[in-house]
């Protein structure tokens, strides 16, 4: 049986506050206050994959990256509101704010010290 095609306009999608390579801090859920470094970002269903948080053991067969095989452990995906970005300078988790600058690039900064997140 077929699917029906969705009726009116597909649902906009907002930008992730956090990007591959941040270190954020987890504000909500099992694993509330612990910090990683964001591995993948999933824009489409809104999560992020952070280092150490959401582990989950996972049956892997032996193949050419696990020679072994056995059972390993795996992060999951936390939904990214859950996550918060840990400022570079202050060391605090923050908000971010958008800042353009002379040369019209757009690039994030902190909301608690006012410093560019962005390199």
């Amino acid at each position: 049986m077929a699917l029906k095609p969705r009726h009116g306009p597909e649902p906009v999608r907002k930008a992730i506050h956090v990007r591959s390579g941040d270190n954020v801090v987890v504000i909500s859920g099992k694993d509330r206050g612990k910090r990683g470094k964001v591995l993948r970002v999933l824009p489409k269903v809104n999560r992020v994959v952070v280092e150490g948080v959401n582990v989950s053991k996972t049956h892997v067969r032996p193949n050419q990256k696990v020679l072994q095989g056995g059972i390993i452990d795996q992060e999951s995906a936390v939904d990214a509101s859950n996550v918060m970005l840990v400022c570079r300078s202050c060391h605090e988790p923050t908000r971010t704010g958008v800042q353009i600058l002379d040369d019209g690039r757009r690039v994030r900064r902190c909301k608690r010290c006012g410093e560019t997140i962005d390199r």
